[in-house]
């Protein structure tokens, strides 16, 4: 694995992105946003997607010209066209919009449709975290989850991300509706190792926990079965709605084709009703009484959703990011 400093791996992406066609005004953030995601651990949607990214915008899926534009206000909530732009820079301007209305009406809503696939999700918590926000948000995806009871992928895994602001470290939970995301299957198969649980299904339909069986048979299992099921259905219907755009079923099962799916952006202002130094001792109180839990293994630590983010990300910015050899050839062969 090679350790790489974090701008030189960004201004290699900056030149690749440059040549496909990237505003100069946009080229530096996009690629900042993959390279934060590799420096936040999230090793699967940074640099190790970007080659996918870029041959979704050498077919024509995502255009890197496009911005996403307002097409309907009704007080805080927006309803935006994302014209099939790149997702991440998408997300995050309506991230940040979402976070404008927020801190006008107390709370604040984006509705982005016709966009494409936003990378990592907790990006855009933790955007909101660090604005001093409440920040949630979720996306639908093309179909790669069994519903409950199900053979085939009919629904979405679709991510669903909350975030809140502590100024000792943010709590942001970013998880998919399966019990292991695709992206964590393919990091287990990658280090040869077996999912500590049940994670899906095998080609026969028995429950396995080999994550290369899962990904051959497109049968993750729903988190908590039926609920995590239940509770995809309801994000992408919910997203769908509001955006006026493609709920899952409309949306292409192959991966480089899948585009304009649908998106939601919500931001609310823990200071709305008291002051922030109160509010925010609600949620130190809630972090002190997790790390005072017993754990369920002498020496361990019970840690908050996003504690071990902070450490992984100080240890990548000293040491450089970790990037695979082959990924970081193809890179700059682009």
């Amino acid at each position: 694995m090679n350790r790489i400093p974090f701008a030189e791996v960004q201004a290699a992406l900056v030149g690749v992105l440059r040549k496909l066609g990237f505003a100069d005004d946009r080229v530096e953030i996009c690629a900042r946003l993959f390279c934060e995601t590799t420096r936040d651990g999230v090793y699967t949607h940074g640099i190790n997607r970007f080659a996918r990214f870029v041959a979704t915008i050498r077919n024509g899926r995502v255009n890197p010209l496009a911005e996403p534009e307002v097409k309907a206000r009704f007080g805080a909530l927006e309803r935006w066209d994302g014209h099939q732009g790149p997702g991440n820079l998408a997300a995050l301007a309506a991230m940040g919009r979402a976070i404008a209305l927020g801190r006008e009406h107390g709370v604040g809503c984006v509705a982005l449709g016709n966009t494409n696939h936003w990378m990592r999700g907790g990006t855009y918590g933790w955007q909101a975290a660090d604005a001093g926000m409440i920040g949630i948000c979720w996306t639908n995806t093309m179909p790669n989850l069994p519903p409950w009871g199900g053979a085939e992928r009919v629904i979405g895994n679709n991510p669903l991300i909350m975030a809140v602001p502590r100024a000792s470290g943010p709590v942001v939970l970013d998880m998919a509706m399966s019990q292991f995301s695709y992206g964590a299957m393919e990091s287990y198969r990658k280090r040869g190792e077996m999912l500590p649980v049940d994670g899906g299904f095998d080609a026969e339909g028995n429950l396995t926990r080999d994550p290369g069986a899962i990904e051959k048979s497109w049968r993750p299992l729903p988190m908590g079965y039926w609920k995590g099921s239940g509770l995809a259905v309801l994000l992408d219907m919910v997203a769908a709605m509001m955006t006026l755009g493609q709920a899952t079923y409309q949306i292409s099962s192959v991966a480089v084709l899948e585009t304009a799916i649908s998106q939601m952006f919500l931001a609310l202002n823990p200071g709305a009703f008291g002051p922030a130094p109160e509010v925010e001792k609600i949620a130190d109180a809630v972090v002190a009484s997790l790390h005072n839990c017993a754990p369920a293994k002498p020496g361990e630590k019970v840690r908050y959703p996003g504690e071990q983010t902070l450490h992984i990300r100080e240890e990548n910015m000293r040491l450089g990011l970790p990037v695979e050899p082959e990924v970081w050839a193809a890179i700059l062969a682009m």
